[in-house]
């Protein structure tokens, strides 16, 4: 049975996972695309560099975000949340991002996109050498859902060597 989850559990799941997906429509084009955040108990924080997510959220900044743990199946929590891009633009803002994502994501293994947490904290040099986008969304409006069931009482060898005795 599909349940409901509490906002506890909704934002315990926004909290843990690391890697959410991203969507955003502009000019009849829907985009979905996976990004790594960080979230705050109000905004999910990215860090990218020029692309289509941007450039479709900079025509339009409401968004979809969602968040999901899978064990199977049977046994899945899903998050969805709506709200709205803001790109971080003014210094202190930006350097607050990357300090959030940089705490969440250390240690971290980095890809072209994460390539700040290469840092403990900023490089000498100071943010600005950290290139790219910072952005956030401001979420609005979070749901989610859940199913939990019991293992099954058989596993698929017995049921595959039955078919076949």
């Amino acid at each position: 049975m599909v349940l409901k989850l509490s906002d506890t559990q909704v934002e315990k799941i926004l909290y843990h996972q690391e890697i959410g997906r991203l969507g955003c429509y502009a000019n009849d084009l829907v985009y979905v695309v996976p990004i790594n955040y960080a979230y705050d108990g109000c905004y999910v924080y990215a860090h990218t560099y020029d692309s289509l997510k941007i450039d479709i959220m900079r025509i339009n900044p409401n968004v979809c975000f969602e968040v999901d743990t899978m064990h199977n199946t049977s046994n899945w929590q899903s998050v969805t949340a709506w709200g709205e891009f803001e790109e971080l633009t003014d210094e202190e803002e930006r350097n607050m991002g990357l300090q959030i994502l940089m705490k969440r994501m250390l240690p971290a293994i980095t890809c072209e996109t994460v390539k700040m947490s290469y840092y403990s904290s900023f490089p000498p040099s100071g943010p600005n050498e950290i290139k790219g986008i910072v952005f956030r969304l401001r979420l609005t409006m979070k749901y989610g859902r859940h199913e939990m069931k019991e293992p099954a009482l058989f596993s698929t060898s017995n049921v595959v060597s039955g078919i076949f005795n």
